[in-house]
């Protein structure tokens, strides 16, 4: 069951089974920020906390961010997500968002970030006033998703560098996984894992996951989930 646990007066987090989606109110709307692993009735637990008119972004579309989508007959998402997110099964009609987009909740503007890596449709989502960034999967200190035909590696280190270059604008960062919050020293971390495993300096190991055989490399801070090498299989 779905835990709502109030961030402030305009923020809640909802934690659903290892995977956490936000609700963020403004003067004029509200606005979710994906919709949860197990949560079908996330626009419920939405209109239970506010009135005002609800919208639905994702940060990008794996399954278990997009689990209450269904009920939405709009979505934000970024334009590059969209094959991903029908090859789940989801539904609706996307609104694109785009890199440095501002949508309005009314006093409350958004910034989006586009950081394609996780995913072809990766974004964060800066709370310019409250100072905070929204980071799906991207920024953590869990163990990152970076096995399969969608994830990239190489984007995903742009990606953080980029990041990297906005860290005066935010003081903190929610991430969907593993600990909240976490600090936004953490993305020049996450720079530096990416950057051994490419260089292939990192060390790792063979575990499963989902029946198959991935790479864990395991740093202090965080971990990656990785592709094995070819000279490791």
């Amino acid at each position: 069951m779905a835990e709502i646990i109030q961030i402030n007066d305009t923020t809640w987090r909802i934690e659903d089974n290892g995977v956490r989606f936000f609700l963020l109110t403004g003067a004029d709307k509200a606005l979710l920020v994906d919709s949860g692993r197990g949560t079908p009735n996330a626009k419920q637990i939405a209109e239970g906390i506010t009135k005002l008119p609800l919208m639905l972004l994702n940060t990008h579309a794996d399954p278990d961010h997009i689990s209450g989508n269904g009920s939405f007959e709009y979505i934000y998402m970024h334009p590059a997500e969209e094959g991903l997110y029908r090859a789940h099964g989801g539904k609706g009609t996307i609104l694109p968002v785009n890199d440095s987009d501002i949508i309005e909740l009314g006093n409350r503007p958004l910034k989006i970030f586009y950081i394609p890596g996780h995913t072809p449709g990766s974004i964060a989502v800066l709370d310019i006033k409250n100072r905070a960034l929204i980071s799906g999967d991207s920024v953590q200190d869990g163990n990152i998703f970076m096995f399969g035909k969608h994830r990239n590696m190489s984007r995903y280190l742009e990606s953080m560098k980029k990041l990297s270059k906005y860290t005066d604008e935010f003081d903190t960062v929610y991430p969907s996984h593993g600990s909240f919050p976490v600090g936004p020293d953490l993305i020049g971390k996450l720079i530096e894992g990416a950057e051994q495993i490419i260089s292939g300096k990192a060390q790792g190991e063979i575990i499963e996951r989902f029946g198959a055989p991935v790479m864990l490399y395991k740093f202090p801070y965080a971990g990656f989930l990785c592709d094995v090498p070819a000279d490791k299989e």
